[in-house]
């Protein structure tokens, strides 16, 4: 007869840092048209070190990158390949994740798990998506059966179409609205740069321009700070005659990359890091793949079940922004008012763009700020919808509250360094 095995105590983790390049456009016009997808995710790692300086790389125990289409130099297993091209030790493996939109944040809350489990101290996790030279969907061969059985909606298969069945779903959720929705996400990520609370998370990246030599780049290319209403209302609705969704209440195509370091919270105490956030408790979801959009919804509410949370208790949201009417479907799922202003202070990927895989660390990273700015909140969400048909919702906790639950253990680490000083 075995031997009963000893009884494990999972671990706290905390979220140390997380930074991103500026986000370009994908295309030909792209700040990113010249640049490898794999050295836009290499810049997030070595900047992760050099702002984490007593963090011994050798400490690393695994790499994880996500990319939704893992092709070319997306591909190669990415998060070895990124170690390796980034000057990690030999000795830090690493692997690449996909699932779709929320990749990255699947990269964290995997890694995490291994932490909290005890496979890993630290880790980084992140994601990257170059639009412009993979565009969505290339090189995939979906299974007849998809159709010819029914299995789901044709719909299903083009992210616009479900943001217009969402808007058939929840009527009250309007085309002015959703256009009300995404002219203020440009004024509130206008307003997230004038008090400089989103460039010390910016990598500054140096990238070719085509007949015109080198540019370095440090702040985002999509953002259209000067949107109107009115203007957002004359745009054509490419997915349907008639429609709501158009390029001005959803996000754009876009490249960029991100990267998060996390660390159990005895390990963040030792090594002298930052613990930016705790996190609480997460979770995914399946919905009706046409419908992908109301994804966070059920995500998000297994998520505070788990916790023992309740919506009330989150005093700050990050919500991807893929579509205007996916935030105000949440929104009006949880009675909560589109201009709360506990719902994306520093505006959504409507403004600021969104590369597939890459976004879940940006929500993440901004919530991390905005914990620093306001020690009064407790609790923040960051959660977003998942082609397909999913959703992912991740629960955090600031270390900066007052009631913060590891305030005893960590408190060397939260009153270290932290990233914000250093950038």
């Amino acid at each position: 007869m075995s031997a009963t095995s000893p009884a494990r105590q999972l671990r706290e983790v905390v979220f140390v840092d997380g930074v991103r390049t500026p986000f370009g456009k994908a295309g030909e016009k792209g700040i990113y048209a010249e640049t490898r997808a794999d050295d836009l995710v290499v810049k997030c790692i070595r900047e992760l070190l050099r702002r984490n300086p007593s963090l011994p790389a050798a400490r690393i125990d695994d790499v994880a990158i996500a990319a939704t289409t893992q092709t070319g130099d997306q591909a190669l297993t990415i998060g070895r390949t990124a170690a390796l091209l980034a000057g990690l030790p030999k000795s830090v493996p690493g692997f690449a994740i996909d699932r779709m939109c929320a990749g990255a944040l699947t990269a964290v809350t995997t890694t995490a798990s291994g932490i909290a489990f005890g496979a890993y101290d630290v880790v980084i996790a992140g994601g990257v998506e170059h639009m412009g030279n993979h565009p969505m969907g290339q090189g995939a061969d979906p299974n007849p059966r998809f159709l010819s059985e029914r299995l789901v909606d044709p719909a299903a298969l083009n992210m616009g179409n479900t943001a217009e069945n969402l808007h058939d779903r929840f009527p009250a959720v309007t085309k002015e609205r959703s256009d009300s929705y995404a002219a203020a996400s440009q004024r509130k990520l206008a307003a997230a740069y004038a008090g400089n609370r989103i460039q010390p998370d910016l990598v500054p990246v140096a990238a070719k321009k085509p007949g015109q030599g080198w540019d370095l780049h440090t702040a985002d290319q999509p953002p259209r700070p000067e949107t109107t209403v009115e203007e957002l209302a004359g745009l054509r609705t490419p997915f349907r005659a008639h429609g709501r969704v158009t390029a001005g209440n959803a996000a754009g195509l876009n490249d960029g990359a991100t990267a998060a370091l996390l660390a159990s919270a005895e390990t963040a105490a030792e090594l002298g890091l930052p613990a930016r956030m705790r996190l609480v408790s997460f979770a995914f979801a399946g919905v009706e793949p046409e419908v992908m959009g109301i994804g966070p919804v059920p995500a998000s509410e297994k998520a505070l079940k788990q916790s023992g949370l309740d919506i009330a208790d989150i005093g700050l949201f990050e919500i991807n922004e893929a579509f205007a009417v996916q935030v105000l479907s949440f929104l009006d799922h949880f009675g909560i008012a589109e201009d709360d202003d506990r719902v994306n202070r520093y505006g959504g990927a409507i403004a600021v763009g969104h590369p597939l895989a890459s976004s879940g660390v940006r929500l993440m990273t901004q919530l991390a700020r905005q914990f620093e700015e306001d020690p009064g909140v407790r609790y923040g969400l960051t959660t977003m919808c998942i082609g397909l048909g999913m959703g992912a919702a991740v629960i955090w906790e600031n270390p900066h509250h007052q009631d913060y639950s590891l305030r005893s253990s960590t408190a060397a680490a939260v009153s270290g360094t932290s990233g914000k000083d250093l950038a």
